[in-house]
């Protein structure tokens, strides 16, 4: 069963995949703040977030688990490598440095989205007042999301491979339910996607 919502025309739309860079100390409200900016200046307010993905250096984060705890959604990590492998049109030559792939949060979004995501949103910044931004945030749309939290890739309904370079970090223990019986998949599965080939590049 797909787990795409119904927008207020009642067509189906796809959940989107939020990827969230981090500096190490950022709050649990500035990376929920900048998320709700970001779906708010791509037009996409009330359009379901499936997940939120970062790199692996950051996965232990507490602001970012802490977000995606509030926000009752799973948090996935990717090396810096698969990162630095996907495509995107904002590549920083700060984030190499800091964390070992030019790009986090689009990165991470179309990585974790899926064959055939669309990067909906590119790279924003958080923008706390009286301090520096600690975080960024990106949206890709996946092809589709299963009741359980796996991303489906082509046909609606069929799963995609599994991916052996990403880890799911955490999932909230009360996630918002959007149908009988959700379900979520546990700390320590796969994350449900598949690999880096065929990345869409935007």
């Amino acid at each position: 069963m797909s787990g795409r919502a119904a927008d207020d025309a009642g067509e189906l739309v796809a959940p989107l995949v939020a990827g969230v860079g981090a500096s190490r100390g950022v709050a649990v409200s500035e990376v929920v703040d900048l998320i709700a900016a970001t779906l708010a200046a791509a037009g996409c307010t009330g359009r379901p977030v499936a997940a939120l993905a970062t790199v692996s250096a950051r996965a232990a984060e507490p602001g970012l688990i802490g977000a995606a705890r509030r926000l009752g959604v799973p948090l996935w990590s990717f090396p810096a490598a698969a990162l630095a492998a996907v495509r995107v049109p904002d590549p920083s030559p700060f984030a190499a440095a800091a964390v070992g792939t030019p790009s986090v949060a689009e990165a991470a979004a179309l990585l974790a989205a899926g064959p055939g995501a669309e990067l909906i949103a590119g790279k924003r910044k958080s923008a706390p007042r009286g301090r520096p931004a600690r975080a960024t945030c990106a949206l890709a749309a996946a092809a589709a999301v299963t009741q359980c939290g796996a991303v489906t890739a082509g046909r609606e309904g069929a799963p995609a491979a599994p991916s052996p370079g990403a880890d799911i970090v955490m999932t909230s223990p009360n996630p918002p339910r959007r149908g009988p019986d959700r379900r979520t998949t546990g700390i320590g599965d796969k994350a449900p996607h598949s690999d880096t080939t065929g990345t869409k590049e935007t």
